[in-house]
């Protein structure tokens, strides 16, 4: 059950890096938390009057409103990008090294021996294909824009490079490196492309379940929208093969290594102007991402002759990945296209470089690579790959090896928004939706002139295999090129008036193409679609006040389902601890105390069920893995379900009863047995955790929290977990709604604030609107900014 919300593999590097922590320079203890204080505020960096900016070409101006969103006029857009890296280095650079690092493949020169096996990782999945088709992809002129941005980013880092480093932001300083230079091909990581593609982990956990259960009875453990059978390809030897071997390739810090699950809860929708209270497209969307600090997201508006758009994007990576231009808006939710495949490749029993093909042997790629170590030798190792790509494990007989779309150019995450934030109309959306391959999104659309619509994309593979499990690599199982755009799921102007995603299955049941089967539960798109309905059935026109209540909608279509399951199993005669889950409203809000034993009630239901469907050896991957509510509900209430639960409807029953009593026992181990006392939103909760918290005394400056929170995986508001802890690790770090009618309507709020320097005033300003489920006027036009704005900064040539 993902009750973290429903994912994509690896997740973004700041939540996950192992931390480190060096000598204070001396202090004395006591004094330790005020040095650090003080040498956070003496790097913070001139966001008012005028800086000269050797590098441009006409003066730029910046304008900050209150809540830190940096709203950029160029007269060209050499400058406008120029200053879009300068300002998001004086606000992001410690993130945006890291980031650049992880790509590299460089994390261990700074964080010592622990990230090895991640920049190993890193550089067997890196780019090396045609770099002018590569920036080709993602818009005609990317190369410019992209040299232009990290000139902007080197300027800022020379600008804070004197005396001794010291005036560079302060996470520099504890962490004990500096940054370097950047260059274009620096923003074309593919580790975040990697973490949105899908499904080694999938592959490698069904070939275990078919090894140990046998095909049928595994297709029976596995969530699939359409069902199909886990069927090997005939002669394959799947035996050994299993999520473990992908662990040691990464690493042995859990927070870092290809994640048993897929990080998403995000949902968007558009509803058209006849069904508004204005009259034009009110568009929702609220992508969720690792909760980090500081934010994964960065807000800011860019303006010069042919832009005008704002949004937030990624801090290290030019343009606007979501929000709105002059004409158009977008948003998105990942879209689970299955971009990945595992084959396992025979290896030559004299030679092990060469492996099976179908006509004949063929020898490796050998590709030597040096990796410097942080404290210790540096380490020398021959990355191999196969025809198919890189060789990610291997024994003496056999090598996995990855095929992937991230290999094609064009699949750096997201920079095809360079050429969608210039879009004016549906055509040049679409044009520039076909240039988006990672990650595979549905991306919403509406426009000034009332439309709406919705385009599934991604760079999707043609299989003739489901690929879902691991195929021969001597032959018979190629990819045959990729899905025509024109043919992957979309909809302009539905006649019902709106469009709604939620990570769910969007294609036809009679889609020709196996572009994947694993979808996220239906509930928040089932949630969201009934919402909409009851606003059309009752004549009410909908309203930017009703997209806030429907984000933070905490109502559980998934829990009144098991309420039901449960109504039907104790008849007449309810214990105590289950009338309060048959009283209960179905709301999942903080001071819930049905909610709070509902969600002790999943893992306690789940864990019963794979232990009676599996032997013990596999509880561990299967419990990774996590079954969506409706799977396990249908064990439940399904006869065909036996072999996985009981042989009968009573004993499915009681399986039940018997798990709600155990929910409420470990419930009141840790509330206390007065049931009125019980309550989701304490054991629900989010900490804001900075990757140098561990630096003495730095915690106190640097994190946040604990809140409280409400919802779950499966609420429209999304706040997903992992593992046995509650603690919220995921969600909307930014949410939009944007109102076509009057763009200067449109709200936002990114968490928990737009600045990374842990002195600055917008570190942590905007946490408390994010938590009470709050926005900020999204200001746009020239005369609102200048409303807004508190501070002005000239960028001088």
């Amino acid at each position: 059950m993902k009750r973290h919300s429903a994912s994509s593999a690896v997740c973004i590097l700041l939540c996950f890096i192992p931390r480190f922590f060096l000598v204070g320079d001396g202090v004395a203890a006591e004094n330790l938390a005020d040095e650090l204080a003080r040498q956070a505020k003496a790097t913070l960096v001139k966001v008012h009057g005028t800086i000269r900016v050797p590098g441009l070409q006409r003066p730029v101006t910046v304008m900050r409103d209150r809540w830190g969103v940096a709203h950029l006029y160029a007269q060209n857009q050499h400058d406008l990008f120029f200053a879009q890296g300068f300002v998001a280095a004086q606000d992001r650079l410690f993130q945006m090294e890291l980031w650049r690092r992880s790509g590299q493949g460089r994390l261990a020169e700074i964080l010592g021996p622990s990230a090895l096996f991640r920049d190993i990782n890193a550089r067997l999945l890196s780019y090396h294909g045609n770099m002018d088709v590569e920036y080709r992809s993602y818009a005609s002129d990317s190369r410019e824009i992209l040299e232009a941005f990290t000139d902007g980013i080197n300027r800022f880092i020379e600008s804070r490079s004197q005396a001794s480093g010291l005036a560079l932001p302060v996470e520099f300083r504890w962490a004990g490196f500096r940054p370097e230079p950047w260059k274009p091909e620096d923003c074309l990581n593919r580790m975040a492309a990697f973490s949105m593609t899908r499904n080694a982990f999938s592959e490698l956990r069904d070939a275990e379940l078919v090894s140990v259960l046998g095909a049928e009875k595994a297709t029976q453990l596995v969530s699939m929208d359409p069902r199909v059978n886990l069927d090997p390809a005939p002669g394959i030897d799947l035996s050994g093969l299993a999520p473990g071997l992908l662990r040691n390739l990464v690493g042995s810090d859990s927070r870092i290594e290809f994640l048993p699950y897929y990080l998403e809860g995000s949902n968007n929708w558009a509803v058209s102007g006849r069904l508004t209270a204005t009259g034009a497209p009110l568009l929702a969307n609220d992508p969720h991402r690792v909760l980090a600090i500081p934010s994964l997201r960065y807000m800011i508006h860019l303006v010069a002759p042919g832009w005008d758009v704002i949004g937030a994007g990624e801090p290290a990576l030019p343009g606007v990945a979501l929000g709105h231009n002059q004409h158009i808006s977008w948003g998105f939710t990942i879209f689970g296209a299955d971009q990945q495949d595992l084959y396992v490749e025979k290896l030559n029993p004299r030679d092990t470089l060469e492996y099976a093909t179908d006509h004949g042997w063929e020898r490796m790629q050998v590709r030597r690579e040096e990796f410097k170590v942080r404290g210790g030798p540096d380490v020398v190792v021959d990355l191999k790959f196969s025809r198919h790509g890189p060789v990610l494990w291997q024994d003496k007989t056999r090598a996995l090896a990855l095929r992937w779309v991230g290999a094609e150019p064009g699949t750096a995450g997201y920079l095809a928004s360079l050429s969608i934030d210039r879009a004016r109309n549906w055509q040049d959306f679409c044009e520039a939706a076909a240039r988006w391959k990672v990650p595979s999104e549905n991306l919403v659309y509406g426009d000034t002139t009332g439309n709406i619509g919705e385009y599934s994309v991604g760079l999707s593979p043609v299989r003739h295999w489901t690929g879902m499990l691991p195929v021969p690599g001597t032959g018979g199982y190629e990819w045959a090129g990729f899905i025509p755009f024109d043919q992957l799921p979309h909809s302009y102007n539905p006649q019902k008036g709106f469009i709604a995603t939620a990570n769910n299955k969007m294609i036809p049941e009679s889609y020709s193409y196996k572009i994947g089967y694993e979808w996220q539960a239906p509930y928040r798109v089932n949630r969201i679609t009934q919402f909409l309905e009851f606003a059309v059935a009752n004549g009410h026109k909908l309203t930017t006040e009703d997209y806030k209540k429907l984000q933070s909608d905490s109502f559980s279509l998934a829990g009144q389902e098991l309420v039901s399951l449960l109504r039907e199993a104790v008849g007449h005669e309810p214990t105590a601890v289950e009338q309060l889950l048959l009283n209960w409203d179905g709301v999942l809000s903080e001071n819930s105390g049905a909610g709070a034993l509902y969600e002790m009630l999943l893992p306690e239901l789940e864990a019963r069920m794979m232990h009676r469907a599996a032997p013990q050896r596999l509880w561990g991957i299967l419990q990774q893995s996590h079954w969506e509510p409706d799977q396990l509900f249908g064990y439940l209430s399904h006869s065909s379900a036996s072999i996985v639960v009981a042989q009968s409807q009573p004993e499915r029953d009681q399986l039940l009863r018997d798990s709600v009593a155990a929910a409420a026992e470990r419930l009141s181990q840790l509330e206390g047995p007065d049931r009125s006392k019980w309550s989701w939103g304490h054991l629900h909760n989010i900490k804001f955790r900075h990757a140098l918290d561990e630096f003495p005394g730095a915690a106190p400056l640097t994190d946040l929290g604990p809140l409280p929170r409400s919802g779950d995986g499966q609420t429209v508001g999304a706040t997903g977990w992992t593992g046995d802890s509650f603690e919220q690790v995921e969600g909307a770090s930014y949410r939009q709604i944007i109102d076509v009618a009057d763009w200067d309507r449109s709200l936002a709020i990114n968490t928990p604030g737009q600045s990374g320097q842990p002195a600055s005033a917008h570190y942590s300003d905007l946490l408390r609107l994010w938590q009470d489920w709050q926005y900020f006027p999204l200001a746009y036009s020239r005369a609102a900014v200048e409303k807004s704005a508190a501070d002005k900064l000239i960028l001088e040539p």
